[in-house]
């Protein structure tokens, strides 16, 4: 059906297409067809660029709101040029019903990364996990490896983050103190208190620190780093992975303790570190934040909503996914984000809009359409 449609949307001439191209620009928030003029499926995605070619996977959605789940698995395509792009087919599949694996069929399985690890010529692949008949309880990340760019993956392992091991920026007092918070008692978008009062850190320091909305980002030095929505979402951590970027060291700070943040994408300009973000409203977009630091690790400082225009809000009615260096263009980079439709999944649109720079500040603006 949703084939059909699209292909009818072809035929009236809504799309053109030049020098074998369809598109030319971006077009925010409209349907974006692949090479089999379907619609594009990688929801909360990243791009990963190899071998001179850009590879987008995200999470491939269904029709209706079962399609929330991860019914078939991880979408890739694949471009030259950003705006056209290629189905590669499903990069990670999920297992079928029945077969008890951490990554079955109707569990939730969001926001996958892609990263190529140089010293072991492996393509690494990260996303929040929540095993079937868990809700948002389970709050796991799962770790997936190919040795070619487009699949398939294979899944290793998922679970908690860094059993065991404090924060580097744990202070002695939170340690020492008692742990008031309770398990499964809070919704993920609000606390009875503040994180630390309740102590959550300690709470799940023995199995895990809880991950949802994640993302993924390789210094210049090789070192790669998992950036998380923590403590019942109302704190980011920032943790290190180990050499072949399967599992993490040991070595993670805490982030904006009490602000709720999720959605986190990273990005490097000028030697200092970039955050955006948004709040935490369920499906419902908000306003975005931002945030720079000269160190992964931290201090990080808050500067406030990027978005500039009408609909700056609600982050132009979107949740940001990543954030991608414009190719030709050093100070210039591309927010990629998700216009959410879960009352039917596969309708999701994506929202690319040019990100520039204010003084220390990102800055974005709408545009209908718009060239790199």
């Amino acid at each position: 059906m949703w084939k059909t449609f699209c292909l009818s949307l072809l035929v009236a001439g809504l799309f053109s297409c030049q020098e074998g191209k369809r598109y030319q620009s971006f077009k925010p928030g409209e349907i974006w067809l692949d090479n089999t003029e379907v619609h594009i499926n990688a929801h909360g995605g990243g791009i990963l660029y190899d071998g001179g070619r850009y590879y987008w996977f995200g999470e491939h959605k269904t029709e209706g709101e079962a399609g929330n789940r991860a019914n078939v698995g991880v979408h890739c395509y694949s471009s030259d040029d950003l705006y056209n792009w290629i189905d590669e087919g499903i990069a990670l599949t999920v297992e079928p019903e029945g077969s008890g694996s951490p990554i079955e069929k109707g569990c939730i399985l969001e926001r996958p990364k892609v990263i190529h690890n140089a010293k072991t010529g492996k393509y690494v692949m990260w996303f929040h996990l929540e095993p079937k008949g868990m809700g948002y309880r389970g709050a796991q990340s799962g770790v997936a490896v190919s040795d070619r760019v487009t699949g398939p993956y294979r899944f290793l392992h998922a679970g908690r983050i860094n059993a065991g091991k404090w924060a580097e920026n744990a202070s002695d007092e939170l340690k020492n103190a008692p742990v008031p918070a309770l398990e499964d008692a809070y919704s993920g978008g609000s606390l009875p208190g503040h994180p630390d009062s309740l102590n959550i850190h300690k709470r799940d320091l023995e199995r895990g620190q809880m991950a949802r909305d994640m993302n993924l980002f390789v210094d210049g030095d090789g070192k790669a780093y998992h950036i998380y929505a923590s403590e019942e979402n109302s704190t980011l951590q920032i943790a290190q992975l180990n050499d072949d970027y399967t599992d993490h060291n040991g070595v993670y700070v805490r982030c904006f303790a009490g602000r709720f943040m999720e959605a986190p994408a990273m990005f490097k300009h000028n030697g200092k570190y970039y955050l955006m973000m948004s709040g935490c409203t369920g499906w419902a977009p908000n306003a975005a934040r931002s945030a720079v630091a000269d160190s992964i690790l931290g201090e990080w400082k808050e500067l406030g909503n990027p978005c500039m225009d009408a609909d700056s809000a609600t982050t132009y009615h979107s949740q940001s996914t990543y954030i991608l260096p414009m190719p030709g263009h050093p100070d210039k980079f591309i927010y990629m984000g998700d216009r959410w439709t879960p009352e039917n999944a596969i309708d999701g649109r994506y929202i690319w809009l040019p990100l520039e720079f204010d003084g220390e500040r990102f800055v974005i603006h709408w545009q209908d359409e718009w060239k790199m």
